[in-house]
């Protein structure tokens, strides 16, 4: 079979490409880019009047002093660095797919793996440049709409709504496959989006080290066990009340219960579950899950949640990897930390896989006329969620210091010793600290001092912080001049937000708090490369979602799925809300 399917699709995108970076680069794009980026160019605009100004007045002083004019470096800008950040990939992308463009139409195809391969290559550039017109256009665009009726309306409705790239790009492709179809020369690459949503699974590792999971482990496994073992035993129970085939109700569990699609496939054959079982809960799943997306996020805005609690409530309520990953982004498009607390719940859920699995084959058995055992072993290594172990590899090594020291948090690691000397606090720094820490050894400073770490939920490593942590806290800030752990950072920046703190100590010990963190270039790629590959893929997931396969779910399952979906997503909530704090 011929899978290359020729069309002068993949070279138009390389070549309007080029011609964005072109006009990027050389400030042809100037006004576009500053009515989608508003207040980047606003400040950008300040900063290269104020620029021009001194730039002006350097060269009258020095043409007075019979001097030559000083050379000024401008300013950093951060609207040049978005232009010259689209310029590069422009230029990366736009070549490549030209020049893959040019070799499909002089391609003659032969059967066999390099014309399957090649095939691929105009799909995967069809979702880039989708992505690209969702991140570069249609996000920017959505926020200034958002801010700009906030006064009419009194509430931000894309921020509310969540209209940012990763709802945009879902939405984008359930318009493409629905009201337009996929091209014929993009399908194959279009199928390859859960590649790039389980890559991005596999590299969010990098983000974590075991330091910053210590405080996470013990509170995933208790809510994931409760959650993951009610969810199979409430399934199994409906499905039997309901006369549901018993290999529909164990392949559902499995999927209602753990991990979505990869635990219906991994249960199945321990089930002997039918083609359209399969296709049943792989409905039913994708109904449940494509309406989390959405309704998540929103609530998670509405109750003012922060980024662990929505993590905790995303990765225990939503069934699978990517619809997981879709709701955290969705509720912090910029940032990493939400995506960071969901999926290690997520796979805290998938390492609960095994086990139910066991549950199901021993559960069919005793309840299955005629049923035959099967290789629990082989159904295990060949259906386990490869990706996991992909995960738990990069886990490994970020918590070594491969990429980064161990340690690192959000691309950031602590180091009192890499403070520079001009970085270090000031007299009057250390005077308004001084002043701080007598009112706070008394006896109304130190009841304020525990009220607040309690409602905070403050903790340094397994226990809760108390009013000693800080007031030892701020003497060896006093007497070091800096941070000198991140303990002591921890418990200080969390004294810092105390209600009545003096202005200039609050100051203090967020300068020597800034002061002691230092970037990791290697993790800032890593968080880059996440943001397209989730991009990349959801778009892809949303050219998955048919009118036909949410059809497809059929009515017992549906009703099963919705009841216990909704039972679960409302139970983690309310668990959340009493028990899971933001971590500080």
């Amino acid at each position: 079979m011929i899978y290359t399917k020729k069309s002068p699709a993949l070279l138009i995108m390389g070549l309007v490409v080029l011609l964005w970076g072109w006009l990027n680069q050389s400030g042809n794009l100037d006004g576009v880019q500053g009515w989608l980026h508003k207040s980047t160019y606003a400040e950008h605009v300040k900063a290269q009047d104020k620029f021009t100004a001194e730039v002006s007045a350097a060269a009258e002083k020095a043409a007075a002093e019979g001097k030559p004019a000083p050379q000024l470096s401008p300013p950093k800008s951060k609207f040049n660095d978005l232009k010259a950040e689209q310029a590069n990939y422009s230029f990366i992308f736009g070549g490549i797919a030209t020049l893959l463009g040019l070799g499909i139409l002089a391609w003659r195809p032969r059967e066999g793996h390099l014309d399957y391969y090649l095939s691929i290559f105009p799909g995967i550039a069809y979702l880039i440049f989708i992505a690209f017109v969702v991140r570069w256009g249609l996000d920017p665009l959505f926020a200034g709409w958002g801010k700009a009726a906030q006064p009419t309306l009194g509430w931000d409705f894309a921020k509310i709504f969540n209209l940012n790239y990763v709802v945009l790009g879902i939405l984008i492709g359930i318009l493409i496959v629905n009201v337009f179809r996929i091209p014929d020369w993009a399908a194959n690459g279009v199928r390859t989006a859960r590649f790039f949503l389980k890559t991005g699974v596999i590299l969010l590792g990098t983000l974590y080290s075991a330091a910053e999971l210590a405080q996470l482990g013990a509170l995933s496994v208790v809510m994931i066990g409760i959650f993951v073992l009610g969810s199979v035993w409430l399934v199994l129970i409906m499905g039997k009340r309901m006369r549901a085939e018993n290999s529909m109700t164990a392949v559902l569990s499995a999927g209602m219960g753990v991990c979505g699609v990869s635990a219906t496939v991994a249960a199945s054959p321990v089930v002997n579950a039918k083609a359209a079982e399969i296709a049943y809960t792989i409905g039913t799943i994708l109904v449940w899950g494509v309406a989390c997306m959405f309704i998540f996020p929103t609530i998670g805005h509405l109750l003012g949640m922060g980024p662990v609690q929505f993590g905790a409530w995303a990765g225990t309520g939503i069934l699978n990897s990517a619809q997981v990953a879709g709701a955290a982004l969705a509720f912090d498009p910029h940032g990493i930390e939400t995506l960071k607390v969901a999926e290690i719940f997520n796979i805290t859920r998938v390492l609960f896989l095994p086990l139910i699995v066991l549950w199901l084959a021993a559960w069919y058995v005793k309840h299955e006329v005629g049923a035959q055992k099967v290789n629990l072993g082989q159904v295990l290594v060949a259906k386990f969620p490869v990706f996991v172990l992909g995960f738990i590899l990069m886990f490994a090594l970020s918590t070594l210091g491969v990429f980064s020291p161990a340690g690192h948090y959000q691309g950031k690691y602590f180091s009192g010793e890499q403070v520079k000397q001009d970085k270090l606090l000031g007299d009057k720094d250390l005077r308004a600290l001084e002043t701080e820490l007598v009112r706070l050894s008394g006896p109304e400073g130190t009841q304020a001092l525990a009220d607040h770490f309690t409602a905070k939920a403050v903790n340094i490593g397994q226990r809760h912080a108390a009013p000693a942590d800080a007031l030892q806290g701020l003497q060896d800030l006093i007497a070091n001049r800096k941070m000198t752990s991140r303990d002591q950072d921890g418990v200080l920046v969390a004294t810092a937000k105390l209600p009545g703190l003096e202005a200039g100590a609050k100051g203090a010990i967020e300068k020597a708090s800034k002061a002691a963190w230092h970037s990791s270039k290697t993790i800032a790629a890593f968080r880059e490369w996440l943001a397209w590959l989730f991009a990349i893929g959801l778009i892809g997931l949303g050219m998955q979602i048919t009118v036909k396969s949410l059809k497809q779910a059929g009515g017992k399952p549906l009703i099963i799925g919705g009841v216990v979906g909704t039972l679960k997503a409302v139970g983690s909530l309310i668990v959340v809300l009493l028990f899971v704090r933001e971590f500080i």
